[in-house]
């Protein structure tokens, strides 16, 4: 198959393989980002794209294992940043490494929509991971 007559297809593949992530399609997503990754095997989207379908689906190891190898490559990649902060916030043993990210990428990104996700992040985990738990929520642990 000639990749090359495709190539352009490229970023409609990983738009819609997030779509996809969305909307539960996890066939339809992996496909889209194999594919994807065919045509453009050097460019980290796909990577994000199966990262991101990981942390959907809170395998965060997956997940984190992913966004790693992307920064590897690309340090300063602001989505993979963002993803990758969110990823150990939900980890509670990685909670502040993390956030530590999240908050980097909040002051850093050049992108609206990155900062806007790190912003976002950052007020979920302290919400609702960092929350202390409810009076009857800690009784019921001692019991």
């Amino acid at each position: 198959m000639d990749n090359q007559k495709y190539k352009h297809h490229f970023i409609t593949m990983i738009e819609a393989g997030f779509i996809a992530v969305n909307q539960a399609d996890e066939d339809s997503a992996v496909k889209l980002f194999k594919a994807a990754s065919l045509l453009n095997p050097e460019h980290a989207l796909s990577k994000i794209g199966f990262g991101y379908l990981h942390l959907c689906k809170l395998e965060l190891k997956q997940a984190v294992k992913y966004f790693n190898e992307v920064l590897a490559q690309d340090p300063e990649n602001e989505m993979c940043k963002a993803f990758l902060g969110l990823s150990l916030s939900l980890n509670p043993s990685e909670v502040s490494q993390g956030e530590v990210l999240l908050e980097e990428t909040k002051k850093e990104a050049k992108d609206p929509m990155i900062k806007n996700l790190a912003s976002s992040a950052l007020s979920f985990v302290s919400k609702f991971i960092k929350k202390a738990p409810t009076p009857t929520q800690g009784a019921a642990s001692h019991k």
